[in-house]
Formats: C-alpha cells, sequence, structure tokens
C-alpha cells in the first residue's frame, strides 16, 4: 500500500472512531438532560465542546446545566458565549439576565433582561423579585412540555399513571357496569380499583380491573411494579377483613401493602412493616434497582402535613427503618406522589414550595455527591392553579404522565400525558449512484449555513448516518468518501411540526473513474524481462473481477501496460504488449465478457513514472516502478 493511501485510511480510521462515539455521546447527554441528571449531562456536554462536536448546542445545554446546579457564575460564563450565537432563542437572554442576577452583577443583567424584552420576549413581574427564584424561572424561561390527551379518561376520579410494558396502570373510581356500587361518603363516588390498560386505549370500563387481590370494597391505588414485573407496591385503605380500620380519632388511614404475580394473577397480598394503624403511608415508589421504596407518610418526626420518605428493601423482602429525604423536598405542608425516574431523579407533588396553585409538580436537583441539593417547579402546563400531582416518568425521559383536577378536564381528576419537544436529528443513508449499494464508511460532515462545521460521524455497515441537529436553522451537509466524488445537500428545520423527529437527508455519491481506488488495487507489477502473471498480481487482478462483477457490472476498461528502459525500443513494445494480453486473458478466463474491455495495449517504455531513461542510474525497485499495468474507465454506466 502506497503511503499517501494508508495516511488517508488511518484518518479515516481515526474518524471513524472519533465520530461515532461523539454522536453517542450528545444522544446521552441529551437523555441525561431530559431526566433532570444535570452533572452527569455536564460533563458529557464539555467533553463534546472539547472535541468541538455541535459546539454551540453544546454550549446551550451545558449552560443549561450550571445553572439547574445553583451555579450562576458558571452559568453566566457558558451563556455569555450563548447570546453570542447567530439566531440563538431568546429565552438565552433571559437566562443570562438571572444568572448575573444570581452572581449579583446586577447591571449588566438588566441589559440582558431588556435585550430579551426588546425582542419579544415577556417578563412576569416577579421574575426577579427572589434570588431563589433562579433555577425555576431559568428553567420556565420557556415552555418544557407539551400536554398529549388520554382517551380513557371517565366522568370520576382518574389519576396516578403508570406505565410498565406497554401497559398503563392507574387508580380510578369508575366502578360502572357492575350490580353493586358503593360510595365514599367524602365525594360521593365509588371507591377506587386499579386498573390496566393497553397504552393507546380508548376507552375502560370495569373488565380492565387489575386481576387478583388488589382490589377490595375499599380505596386501592395507585401502583408500581418493580423491573421484573412480578411484585406490586400499591396504596390502600386500613382495613382488616373488610372492616375499616380507624385511627384512635377515627380516621381511616393509609397503608402500603406488597402483592405478587402468580399465573396473571396478582396475589399474596402483604401489609408491610412500616405501617401503622395511627398514621398514613401511601403514594408508592421504587428506585432504579428496586432496593429503596419512596413512599409519603404523616408519621410522627416529620416536618409538617406529610412527608416523602425511603425505606431499604433487604433482599429476602424484609423493610429497613424509614428515612426522611429531608427539607430541601420536605416542608411544613403536604409533599406526596414521588417518582424516581431510571436516572435515579425523584420527582413529587407539594404545596408548600412556591408554585403556581394548589398542589404543584417539581423535580429534585443533584449535586456532585449526588445529594438532593434544590428542587424545580415543572411550570405551565404541568402545573396549574389547581392541583396537579401523580407524575410519571417514561424511561425515553421525554414522555409520562400526571394528574390534575384542573378546569376542562373529563371528571374529578383526569389523567394527562406530556411530552418534550423531541431531539430533531437529520439521518440518512449514503450510496452508490450507480450500484446503489449502501456505503460504508464515508465521513459526513455538517455545515451550518455560514459554512461552519457543526458536527461530523462516519456512516456504518449500511451507509446510514444519524446527527442531532437544532430547529429552526439551515444547513448543509457532505459525504465524502475515497473511492466517490462528494456529495451534498441543504435543507431546513424551520417551520416543522414539533412531534417531527428527523429530517431525512440521502446522499448519492458518484463512483471515482479510477479502478485502482474502486477495486483497492496496489500495483501490478511484472518481473524483468517477463510478461507472465505473478501470484501478487494475481490477487490484485482478482480483486479488478470482483469489481466488475459484482459492484459496476456494465463498467468497460481498457488495459495499458508499460516496461521498464532497459532493452531496446521495439523489443520493450513487444514485452509490454505481451503483458498487456497476459492481464486480459487472466481477466477473460475469470469470467469477464471480452466485450468490457476495449482494448489492451502496450506502451513500451514510452511512458515511464521516473527518471530511469536509458544510461540513468536507477536501483532494481525504481525500474520495477515503470514495469506496470493500468486500468481505464471507459465506461460505468
Amino acid at each position: 500500500m502506497k503511503i499517501k493511501n494508508y495516511i488517508l485510511v488511518s484518518i479515516v480510521l481515526m474518524i471513524s472512531l472519533s465520530a461515532f462515539p461523539q454522536q453517542g455521546k450528545q444522544k446521552r447527554a441529551d437523555t441525561l438532560f431530559n431526566k433532570f441528571s444535570f452533572v452527569k449531562a455536564a460533563k458529557v456536554y464539555r467533553e463534546l465542546i472539547d472535541n468541538n462536536y455541535n459546539k454551540d448546542y453544546a454550549t446551550r445545554r451545558l449552560a443549561d446545566c450550571y445553572a439547574y446546579l445553583r451555579d450562576p457564575k458558571n452559568a453566566a460564563r457558558y451563556y455569555k458565549s450563548v447570546v453570542k450565537q447567530e439566531n440563538v432563542p431568546i429565552e438565552y437572554y433571559y437566562s443570562y439576565a438571572q444568572s448575573l442576577r444570581g452572581i449579583k452583577d446586577y447591571k449588566e443583567s438588566r441589559v440582558w433582561l431588556q435585550r430579551f424584552k426588546d425582542s419579544g420576549g415577556v417578563v412576569n413581574t416577579n421574575d426577579f423579585e427572589k434570588d431563589v427564584n433562579f433555577i425555576t424561572s431559568v428553567f420556565n424561561a420557556k415552555q418544557q412540555y407539551f400536554l398529549d390527551r388520554i382517551r380513557f379518561n371517565s366522568k370520576f376520579s382518574d389519576f396516578g399513571a403508570f406505565e410498565f410494558k406497554g401497559k398503563i396502570y392507574f387508580a380510578s373510581s369508575r366502578d360502572e357496569g357492575v350490580s353493586v356500587k358503593r360510595l365514599y361518603g367524602w365525594n360521593e363516588q365509588p371507591f377506587l380499583d386499579v386498573y390496566v390498560t393497553d397504552v393507546g386505549s380508548k376507552k375502560v370500563d370495569h373488565t380492565s380491573k387489575l386481576k387478583g387481590d388488589v382490589n377490595t370494597i375499599y380505596h386501592d391505588g395507585p401502583v408500581t411494579i418493580t423491573k421484573d414485573g412480578n411484585t406490586m407496591y400499591f396504596t390502600r385503605n386500613n382495613y382488616k377483613e373488610n372492616i375499616e380500620g380507624r385511627d384512635k380519632k377515627g380516621l381511616i388511614n393509609m397503608k402500603i401493602y406488597r402483592a405478587t404475580l402468580k399465573d396473571s394473577l396478582w396475589t399474596n397480598v402483604e401489609d408491610l412493616s412500616i405501617n401503622s394503624d395511627d398514621f398514613s403511608n401511601q403514594h408508592a415508589a421504587l428506585n432504579t434497582d428496586d432496593t429503596k421504596l419512596y413512599f409519603s407518610s404523616d408519621r410522627p418526626g416529620g416536618y409538617g402535613g406529610s412527608d416523602i420518605y425511603y425505606v431499604d428493601i433487604n433482599p429476602d423482602g424484609s423493610l429497613g427503618t424509614p428515612v426522611n429525604v429531608g427539607n430541601i423536598v420536605n416542608t411544613d405542608k403536604a409533599e406526596g406522589f414521588p417518582f424516581i425516574n431510571n436516572e435515579g431523579t425523584l420527582f413529587f407533588s407539594s404545596d408548600g414550595h412556591q408554585g403556581l396553585g394548589l398542589l404543584d409538580i417539581y423535580g429534585t436537583i443533584k449535586g456532585d455527591n449526588n445529594e438532593i441539593v434544590d428542587v424545580i417547579n415543572l411550570g405551565i402546563p404541568i402545573n396549574s392553579n389547581k392541583d396537579d400531582f401523580a407524575f410519571t416518568m417514561n424511561p425515553d425521559g421525554v414522555t409520562g404522565y400526571f394528574s390534575s383536577n384542573r378546569p376542562g378536564g373529563r371528571g374529578d381528576d383526569d389523567i394527562y400525558g406530556y411530552h418534550r419537544v423531541p431531539t430533531l436529528q437529520v439521518e440518512g443513508v449514503v450510496s452508490d449512484a450507480i450500484n446503489t449499494k449502501p456505503i460504508a464508511n464515508s465521513v459526513i460532515t455538517l455545515y451550518d449555513d455560514k459554512g461552519n462545521k457543526i458536527a461530523y460521524m462516519v456512516t456504518d455497515e449500511n451507509g446510514y448516518y444519524q446527527i442531532n441537529i437544532d430547529r429552526n436553522k439551515d444547513y448543509k451537509i457532505v459525504a465524502s468518501q475515497k473511492k466517490y466524488i462528494d456529495d451534498y445537500r441543504t435543507f431546513t428545520s424551520k417551520n416543522l411540526q414539533t412531534e417531527l423527529t428527523s429530517i431525512t437527508a440521502n446522499l448519492l455519491l458518484n463512483p471515482v473513474q479510477d479502478v485502482v481506488k474502486l477495486a483497492e488495487l496496489n500495483t501490478i507489477y511484472f518481473d524483468f524481462d517477463k510478461y507472465d502473471i505473478r501470484e501478487d498480481a494475481a490477487k490484485e487482478l482478482d480483486k479488478i473481477v470482483s469489481m466488475m462483477k459484482n459492484d459496476y457490472p456494465d463498467m468497460v476498461i481498457r488495459i495499458e501496460s508499460h516496461t521498464d528502459s532497459r532493452g531496446t525500443r521495439s523489443y520493450n513494445d513487444k514485452l509490454s504488449i505481451d503483458r498487456a494480453n497476459s492481464t486480459y486473458d487472466y481477466l477473460i478466463s475469470k469470467g469477464i465478457d471480452p466485450s468490457r474491455i476495449v482494448a489492451h495495449e502496450g506502451f513500451g517504455e514510452r511512458r515511464l513514472t521516473n527518471g530511469c531513461e536509458d544510461g540513468a542510474k536507477c536501483e532494481e525497485e525504481q525500474h520495477q516502478l515503470n514495469r506496470r499495468t493500468q486500468f481505464i474507465v471507459v465506461k460505468m454506466e
């Protein structure tokens, strides 16, 4: 292999080894960001910036991470770069102003707040009143979540939706279609039961009640399920043998129970050791590896009306001692409905933190040591001026459910779906323009409308590539491969529907008119004064046979053979013709149609590649460079 070919292959290999990880890192960082794992996300975004991969995008995300981590100094540092980006969303003017306020640079903060207003931004009068609102204000500078319609809500109370393996589990008082109805005196609705239905269902009736022993004649639900699908924790009225258990004040408390799945039925219901007749435990949630049970409780010793606790689940199923999650989460009022996503982030409802109405939904922020350092109000439309609660997040980090009694619903409490604006990506397949086969190891480079390189990667074995991009921008994408002529496409991500997640940009590359590159040939040499096909030459000719049969069955070529300068000109002319003939005969013997080789000619010593003419002092290696056969592409249609 020639040294320049070696260098080219090495460069492609290095790009291949680096570009795939960069795209993977961006996906990983975005996923962590959406799941509120900001410490981990910030680390990956810093790596992307260091590698100059989608740098503007990564810088915006990194600035947001620092803002949510209560680090206005670093947030301001990166927002300062962000606001210099062309066509940057105007909410970053607002975020920069907030971060400047966080480091007490009030003069500059007012400048960027005015820039935000002048650009069409709207500022609430209380946005800058308290420094403690910093991260929530930045988070809510733009709408983070959008609502999805849930079609199976009823005119009764429906809440606590939890998605698991294609099913939705939820609590509902829709006890219709049965002969006996028991009404709960508090709201004159039937008691709650646990229901299960397929994701996407439009209608749920009493036939969708959970099968087994979980549902009783009193309140049951909501639920959570272990990752293996075999154990369920759920809330139920405190009762024994169909008799309601009341505390000393005559109140009915709630308990958390455990059930196991056996023969498709939820049975073996257990009363847990953390329960008591004197206080309530409810709203069970599990951590990522099912070793901790989170719940809300008004047990003595808390901070207020009800607090969030967790308890260790031992390998034998026994429970440890409940631990209060602390006063960053818990207040002197009510906290409940904990949920832990698959990155270990706690979400909960509260009427004790600053919010929009009654119960609001909050996410927690973890610091470098994995400790909770702050909470974020999830903002509109997740929260309203009514009760918003029972937030859950699917493993993708961008979809899930919550419950609310806000106006406009179908019943008392209703279940709402939500989604975040999904990451947009450009994807496509790079193919050979002649044979339409996918081209592996094609270098893909993404440019903005100013010609700045944004991102890069290498196509996989199927010619496929995928790169995350920003919305509302113009782009150019270029595909390069050593065997082909570059191709490019321009496209835009402007004015796209929110739900759109991908733009397809397939690319067709025309192969270069060069047999050496297409067949990845090494030069075919002959021994001195000979025209027979050497073993090493046969291997190279076999590459041509394969290419002409399998890749380009319509390719037409001509063969040109050459000698070194030693010997007479007439003798070398004949020798080169013999070499051309032997090459031609070899290809024909391997099944190449003679009509596809329009000529096989010898040129003797007339086309030397170096200065080794008659009389020149040259080493044998230098003379061998002239004893060669070349292949010229005549047609490739």
